[in-house]
Formats: structure tokens, C-alpha cells, sequence
């Protein structure tokens, strides 16, 4: 079982950044394709980036595309979320998830095995 915990969150301003980290217990975390969901309140969790096992390939959410970037460090068990220029309607929880796949689809939240406890992020405006 794949524990992956969520850091880096918090109350910043509209125009602001944050970076988020999650940190895998499991040794073969380069195996997994990882991902980064939200969801805020009275809202479906939604997709918001993602990468492939080697980093090869990202994707992005059209409302983040340009503003936030995704990476992984594979010698450490860790994925990131840097965010950028943030915006009010970016406020949700953040949820890392690990999925062992490959190929397409990387937004659909049902090819996530693992999930984080989540990380709130605030963005006043």
C-alpha cells in the first residue's frame, strides 16, 4: 500500500505561489504515474496536472495550463505542484494521487490507486 502524504499548502494572495509536495513511502514510486487533483467545496474533485513514470510526459488542466508545473524526483519518493500567478478559484483541497499506468487518460481520477489526505490551499483575493 502506497502512503503519500501532502505538504506545502496555506492562505496565500491572489497573484501569489505556493509549492506543493508529495512524498511516497513506496520504494518503487518510480513505477507509479502521479497525479494532482482539487476539489473545493460543493464541487467534483477535479483533475489538475499529471505526469508520467519517467517525467516524460505532462498534462495540465486547461485552468491551469501556463500558471502551474508539475515535476518528480524519483530518488526521493516526491512529486510536486509549483503554482503560479494564483487566483481566487484556485482555492481547493490538493490531493496527490499515484497510479500504476501508462499511456493515456492521465485526468481520469478512477486510474488512481493511492490518494493523499489532501493539503488546503487558499488564494484571497
Amino acid at each position: 500500500q502506497v502512503q503519500l502524504v501532502e505538504s506545502g499548502g496555506g492562505l496565500v494572495q491572489a497573484g501569489g505561489s505556493l509549492r506543493l509536495s508529495c512524498a511516497a513511502s513506496e520504494r518503487t514510486f518510480s513505477i507509479y504515474a502521479m497525479g494532482w487533483f482539487r476539489q473545493a467545496p460543493g464541487k467534483e474533485r477535479e483533475f489538475v496536472a499529471a505526469i508520467s513514470r519517467s517525467a516524460g510526459i505532462t498534462y495540465y488542466a486547461d485552468s491551469v495550463k501556463g500558471r502551474f508545473t508539475i515535476s518528480r524526483d524519483n530518488a526521493k519518493n516526491t512529486v510536486y505542484l509549483q503554482m503560479n500567478s494564483l487566483k481566487s478559484e484556485d482555492t481547493a483541497v490538493y490531493y496527490c494521487a499515484a497510479g500504476f499506468f501508462s499511456g493515456t487518460y492521465y485526468y481520469i481520477k478512477e486510474r488512481y490507486d493511492h490518494w493523499g489526505q489532501g493539503t488546503q490551499v487558499t488564494v484571497s483575493s
